[in-house]
């Protein structure tokens, strides 16, 4: 398996910034890719957001599969501890059911405040996740492109810029980025399938071919089927002839193969696929 490389200075300048945004809010959005839930999850997240209440959403729950959505709900429940959301952010349906529970988890610390004799305030918030899971869309569905930006707050970093939500709800408009870290490169390549890893980082070739690995372990005979291919073996190599990607000698594209398989499951057109087993 090839390696995947990303750099350790940008590690530690993501997670010393992750931390001053946390402390100025009350509630964590952490978002996660609902296609791979537990390798788009940060296993030191209570060591960077601390004893701040946190909500979970599996995002893009629109390119995965349902039932295995609904069984990563309860699991991730049980094992944080945390309230958790399947949500995509084309859908606003369950928007309601979000920011209810943003301002739920955040009333004790209102509470707090009232109580030492402070006036209540909109409770603040903040979007959280791995590159690339849709927290920037998340924060415009919290957002809808129609509330104000209330500017800096006292005793907050200047530059940190607020938008009211509605009465009860203070967002931070940055989302902020939890850093990668290379320790486990199933993770890495699961990451680099949805994009989370930037194309710079990997070999194109090498983790299609993973991905058609790991997609033909759960969803045996589903690429094959896709792709049309019939008594070929599933390979990057043999979709090419069959879409008749050629280079120079008749030989397959197999760079502009790798490419497009990538770009068809992070677009949905392979199907609703869920590529972290629930075990």
């Amino acid at each position: 398996m090839e390696h995947i490389h990303w750099y350790p200075g940008h590690i530690a300048k993501a997670e010393k910034k992750l931390k001053e945004q946390v402390n100025v809010v009350d509630v964590i959005v952490e978002v996660l890719d609902a296609r791979i839930p537990l390798s788009s999850s940060y296993p030191d997240i209570e060591k960077l957001i601390k004893e701040r209440p946190r909500l979970i959403l599996l995002n893009k729950s629109d390119l995965a599969n349902a039932e295995q959505t609904q069984n990563w709900v309860r699991t991730i429940r049980e094992k944080t501890n945390c309230p958790v959301i399947a949500t995509s952010a084309g859908d606003n349906k369950d928007l309601s059911k979000i920011l209810n529970k943003v301002i739920e988890l955040g009333q004790p610390k209102i509470i707090k405040l009232v109580q030492k004799g402070l006036l209540p305030r909109p409770v603040r918030i903040m979007v959280v996740g791995m590159p690339n899971v849709g927290k920037s869309s998340i924060i415009n569905k919290l957002i809808k492109k129609t509330k104000a930006k209330t500017g800096a707050k006292a005793g907050v970093t200047r530059d940190q810029q607020w938008v009211r939500i509605n009465p009860k709800i203070d967002l931070l408009d940055t989302p902020g980025i939890i850093p990668l870290k290379q320790d486990d490169q199933r993770k890495a390549y699961k990451l680099a399938f949805v994009d989370s890893i930037g194309e710079n980082a990997y070999d194109v070739e090498a983790v299609a071919d993973i991905f058609i690995k790991d997609v033909e372990t759960v969803y045996p005979e589903h690429i094959k089927n896709y792709y049309k291919l019939e008594n070929e073996e599933v390979t990057i190599e043999n979709i090419a002839l069959k879409r008749n990607w050629i280079i120079s000698g008749g030989r397959p594209d197999t760079k502009r193969c790798a490419q497009n398989i990538l770009n068809d499951f992070r677009s949905g057109r392979l199907g609703k696929l869920t590529l972290d087993k629930n075990e």
